[in-house]
Parts: C-alpha cells; sequence; structure tokens
C-alpha cells in the first residue's frame, strides 16, 4: 500500500497508553505527550460528560507537536439533553471552552442516541447557531435508520457535515463513512463486544484500505479506536499506523 500516512490521521478515545504497548512510545512529561510521539491525533470524549476549563484544553494543546489535531466530542446537555434544541447558552460556553485548543482543534464530533431521528428544520437551525460560535469541520454519528437514506445523505453533504462510519454499525449504511465527502471520519468502538474487543489484523487490513481510499479522494481521514476498556485502542492504532506506512 502506498504511504497515506501525511492524511491519515489515526488516535484513539482519550490517550491512555496500556502497559502492555507503553515501550513502544517515547518518554513523555505526562502521558499525553508520551502519545503524541505515536499519534497525530485523539479524540477528546471527556468533554461529552462533563466541561473543561478553558486553561485544560490549552495546557493540552501545548503539549503536543504543532501538527497534532484534537477532534472533540459535544457535550451530551446539547446532544442529549436539549436534543439539539434551545442551544444557544451550552454552545456559546462550550465554543468558550474548547477554543483552548487553539489551531490544534480539529473536527467537532456530534454524536446523537439513537432515538434521535432526521428533522432537517431543527438540525439546519442548530448548525446555524452551531456555526455562528465554532468554525471548522463538523461530523455526525447519528444512529436512527432515518439518517441513512439518499435525501438525508444528500442533505448532510449540502451542508458540510460528515457523516460518521461507526463499527459496529447500527444500520447497515452506518458502516460506511457518508454525507460531506471532504472528511471521512470512522469511529471503532470494538467488535464483537463493543469497547472491549481487540481487532484482528484483517479487520485492521479493512480499516487501512478505506483510509486510504479517503486519502486518494484528496480528503483528510480520521480513525479513531474506541475499545478502550481493555485497553486494546492503542494496540490497534499502532498496528493501523504500521498498515497505512507509518512506522
Amino acid at each position: 500500500m502506498a504511504n497515506a500516512s501525511s492524511s491519515a490521521r489515526v488516535g484513539t478515545a482519550g490517550w491512555a497508553i496500556p502497559a502492555a504497548v507503553r515501550e513502544r512510545f517515547d518518554v513523555g512529561a505526562s502521558a499525553l505527550e508520551r502519545y503524541a510521539t505515536r499519534f497525530d491525533a485523539a479524540e477528546i470524549n471527556s468533554s461529552f460528560h462533563r466541561p473543561h476549563r478553558r486553561s485544560t484544553y490549552e495546557r493540552w494543546a501545548a503539549s503536543v507537536p504543532a501538527s497534532f489535531r484534537f477532534a472533540v466530542k459535544l457535550a451530551k446537555v446539547i446532544t442529549h439533553q436539549r436534543r439539539l434544541v434551545d442551544c444557544r447558552e451550552p454552545l456559546a460556553r462550550f465554543a468558550d471552552e474548547v477554543t483552548g485548543l487553539g489551531d490544534k482543534r480539529g473536527p467537532l464530533l456530534i454524536q446523537l442516541p439513537p432515538s434521535f431521528a432526521f428533522e432537517a428544520g431543527l438540525v439546519d437551525d442548530f448548525l446555524g447557531d452551531l456555526r455562528a460560535v465554532l468554525k471548522g469541520d463538523v461530523v455526525c454519528e447519528p444512529r436512527h435508520a432515518s439518517w441513512f437514506d439518499a435525501d438525508a445523505d444528500g442533505w448532510l453533504a449540502a451542508r458540510q457535515v460528515a457523516r460518521v462510519a461507526a463499527d459496529p454499525a447500527p444500520v447497515p449504511q452506518a458502516a460506511n463513512t457518508g454525507g460531506w465527502t471532504g472528511l471521512g471520519y470512522r469511529r471503532l468502538h470494538g467488535s464483537p463486544r463493543v469497547y472491549w474487543s481487540s481487532y484482528a489484523p484483517e479487520a485492521i487490513e479493512d480499516h487501512a484500505e478505506a483510509a486510504a481510499a479517503t486519502v486518494a479522494r484528496g480528503s483528510e481521514s480520521w480513525t479513531i479506536y474506541d475499545n478502550t476498556a481493555g485497553g486494546e485502542a492503542a494496540g490497534n492504532a499502532l498496528a493501523l499506523r504500521a498498515r497505512l506506512g507509518s512506522q
């Protein structure tokens, strides 16, 4: 496979380094600094559960190289509690916090509840409020079947929202990226046991081919391993980077 690493970001949800692979990382003053010696991306999931001070984001940004990027998951008060309705205040607060990442902020991840059906008007209003306070790429991980037909896919593409490819996929179409093609974002949660299972070499090969295909069309690829409960994510991510030609 041709070297696709320059446009294929690989990382994990968070930046934990299990003991089993620790020796494969260089030393660092913190877990994040050590993680960044091997990976150029991480997904901040803790922002979904609780707010962080702007100074915390600033410290994280200062801990990584200039080429490193953080994806940030939108707060659950916005996505799951308010369900994208009347969110200007929490959006403004969230935006003020994550701006601390500066130019090291990558895509904003919007994960929606499984019960959240596609509603064009509601989501359009929300995106307007979101983009008034936060610039940059937006990726969405919907889980209701109504988000995966041609109309919804075209709607997302027209608004430059990339649809996440997820494993396990809640519906078959969710296994592939969709919406805006300017970015390919894959979230791999572990299969068959979600958050726990490691991916076999054959699956890593599939992930590498998907990333390379995204790069080949001129888009940036993100592959995030979220199978962190048993400490498998870092090893899988290292295997993918090696397969993509970035030792």
